[in-house]
């Protein structure tokens, strides 16, 4: 059966940061099912996300990037215009951590993961928005938030106050962009069993920590996020603004 019309995303083009792996070659392969052509974004080429999006008879472009990099955000919206024609959807997933006590935690673990995590998002946000406002046309834009856009978390500074910021930069964006007909919203993962996470779920006391305080009683995987993104890049979420939405196993209702 196919899905109900107002959550098709057939001739849309969606750009997915981090899409190499993970969470997003997650999310970009349920854009892709959903009718989404997707460009896929990453450090390392998406070679295998794009392949599994194309036996869903949607195409797939490969950027490579390190959007830390001040310049980048800007090369990348250009080649996907060039490449695509268009973007109609902006994933902000690219995203990295870096562990260490506050008192002791490095200058370059700061810069490093505030750049990729926050910076990235803020200046293809703005370069996505100044397009289709000139353009006059709709589009969706989707942070990639976490549990720490809520909570503090402990050892990872730069990761906390990156995704506290997109939490916030939601709320901003969506009260001066709904009236160009661009939503902005978020979707705050909870636990997600990805690389991201190994080191917790290698540590048998944290895992079971993190595991009793679960009402779902087991780590997330990345095709939880599936129906959120879908969600939130289609027509069924036209009238939703501002919205962080936490995909978490009810984490947060504890």
């Amino acid at each position: 059966m196919s899905a109900p019309q107002t959550f098709s995303l057939d001739g849309r083009i969606a750009l997915v940061t981090g899409a190499s792996k993970g969470l997003g070659a997650s999310m970009a392969h349920a854009l892709a099912a959903a009718g989404a052509d997707v460009i896929l974004v990453s450090r390392r080429p998406a070679d295998t996300t794009a392949a599994a999006i194309r036996t869903l008879g949607r195409k797939a472009w490969i950027l490579t990037a390190d959007l830390s990099v001040a310049e980048e955000p800007a090369r990348v919206f250009e080649e996907a215009l060039g490449a695509a024609g268009n973007v109609d959807i902006l994933v902000n997933n690219a995203g990295i951590i870096r562990r260490a006590n506050f008192v002791d935690f490095s200058e370059a673990d700061w810069t490093e993961v505030m750049a990729t995590n926050l910076d990235s998002a803020f200046r293809l946000s703005q370069l996505a928005a100044r397009n289709w406002i000139s353009s006059k046309r709709q589009g969706k834009i989707i942070h990639v938030a976490s549990m720490l856009s809520f909570q503090g978390g402990v050892r990872v500074a730069s990761y906390t106050a990156a995704k506290s910021a997109l939490h916030g930069l939601t709320k901003l964006m969506a009260n001066e962009l709904a009236i160009h007909g661009i939503n902005v919203n978020a979707i705050a993962p909870g636990y997600m069993a990805t690389e991201n996470t190994e080191a917790l779920r290698a540590d048998a006391n944290r895992n079971q920590a993190i595991l009793d305080r679960i009402p779902a009683g087991r780590w997330g995987e990345p095709s939880d996020l599936d129906g959120a993104v879908v969600f939130l890049a289609s027509a069924a979420s036209h009238y939703v603004h501002g919205f962080t939405l936490a995909v978490d196993g009810g984490w947060l209702a504890r």
